[in-house]
């Protein structure tokens, strides 16, 4: 990856592109730093950071900080996310939307217009959500009277303006820089916050030599338990890019046929099934939807009785939440391949373009063929996904280490270092430059 990117900057063209694209993330970081007016930042800073496991918390690792800070950015790129995800699940059941998805460039500018609409419509509903949580939190200056109405129409606006900037700071660095703008700006973000990583494992340090504190007795192990967590981390890391690299061929032969006084086809290709087909799509919908109970309780201060022993059982240092956490990203995990192929319309193709899979009669039976491995595919997906990020957890659980190395952060890392050294590769190749593959 190193290479690649050392060979980019040796083109002109690329090298421009490189530039402009940190300026851009330059451009993210500021705005990150930059509180919006009449809140009050220390206040729900510390709350959010005492509400790691509610749906706040997975706001802030997703916004890098910006959320706790309640910055311009603090909405993050969620609301185009979300919104890009709608438009496409309506596709496959709004039949206008799929005939638009079907226009070629025509359509795909009608989704892209549809899309910001919506993404509008979702940052001023975040944006009020999060008004009144930071209301809640006392973290307000002004909330009685028109002081009161006046900061939370410039706060909410602050909000969606801030979504809406990222969002076109995302399309210039597709258009004008190296592709992936919205995945940049996530990885910015977490990488941002990943820099508090040290001074935990500092902190861990001391209190292994029981110079951290009074409070906390002298740990000889964590000498042992952090170098070993380190070491499971980089070997992850290893694991999620052999992951991504990793795929199911389907064998697939062409019949030869004639046209006029040429013969096209007879040749024997693949279908390519990536086993992690879905991304870090899975682990971000789960991690949103499990955190929703304790959301609730720190909203309500839900601290006593049997509803909050139940929402209680959803908080993240226990068993019970693990379990589900993981039932959840393989269900989500077989949701979105549901969505992206369709085995029947695969195997109609096939029929189509006179190609067959080795061994498997064309119709029903090619459908269920691709349907049986995508299946399978799907389930050694999820439960790598299930691996990375449940890992995290167990090792809390088991040693009351608690480090920010969360499995859906590393996968959105690596996902996006590997697209855009991808990226590179491509421009690369199209000028005859010799990178990976040359």
């Amino acid at each position: 990856m190193f290479q690649t990117f050392r060979n980019a900057w040796k083109i002109d063209e690329l090298r421009n592109r490189i530039l402009y694209t940190l300026l851009v993330l330059l451009i993210f970081r500021v705005g990150a730093a930059i509180v919006v007016p009449f809140v009050d930042a220390s206040v729900l800073e510390a709350s959010v950071k005492a509400s790691s496991g509610t749906i706040f918390g997975f706001f802030d690792m997703m916004t890098g900080g910006s959320f706790s800070n309640a910055t311009l950015f603090a909405l993050g790129v969620t609301p185009y996310i979300n919104a890009s995800i709608i438009v496409n699940l309506l596709q496959a059941v709004i039949p206008a939307l799929e005939q638009m998805s079907k226009e070629g460039e025509t359509g795909r500018k009608k989704i892209e217009k549809i899309t910001r609409y919506t993404s509008v419509g979702i940052s001023l509903a975040l944006s009020l959500v999060y008004y009144f949580y930071v209301k809640r939190q006392g973290a307000l200056m002004y909330t009685e009277g028109f002081d009161g109405v006046f900061s939370a129409v410039v706060i909410c606006l602050c909000f969606v303006a801030g979504a809406m900037l990222l969002m076109w700071l995302g399309e210039r660095i597709d258009d004008k820089g190296i592709g992936s703008g919205i995945s940049l700006l996530i990885f910015t973000g977490i990488v941002a916050n990943l820099i508090n990583v040290f001074p935990q494992i500092i902190a861990y340090f001391q209190i292994a030599a029981g110079t951290y504190s009074e409070l906390y007795a002298p740990r000889p192990a964590y000498f042992v338990l952090i170098p070993i967590i380190v070491l499971m981390f980089f070997g992850m890391l290893v694991l999620i890019v052999t992951i991504n690299a990793a795929e199911r061929r389907i064998p697939v032969q062409y019949a030869k046929k004639v046209v006029g006084r040429k013969m096209y086809g007879g040749q024997s290709t693949h279908i390519p099934v990536k086993v992690n087909m879905t991304g870090v799509l899975p682990v971000i919908f789960a991690s949103a939807l499990i955190s929703i109970p304790a959301t609730i309780k720190d909203l309500f201060s839900i601290d006593e009785g049997m509803w909050a022993s139940f929402l209680g059982f959803f908080s993240t240092n226990n068993w019970g939440y693990a379990v589900i956490y993981a039932m959840l990203i393989v269900g989500f995990n077989y949701f979105y391949t549901a969505v992206q192929y369709n085995p029947i319309e695969m195997a109609n193709n096939l029929r189509k373009n006179s190609g067959a899979i080795p061994g498997i009669r064309p119709g029903k039976p090619t459908s269920d063929f691709i349907a049986r491995v995508i299946s399978k595919v799907t389930l050694i997906g999820g439960m790598f996904l299930v691996l990375v990020a449940i890992l995290p957890i167990i090792i809390s659980i088991t040693t009351g280490i608690n480090i920010s190395l969360g499995g859906t952060s590393v996968l959105i890392l690596v996902g996006v270092a590997l697209e855009v050294s991808n990226n590179l590769e491509s421009y690369m190749l199209m000028r005859h430059h010799k990178g990976f593959l040359g």
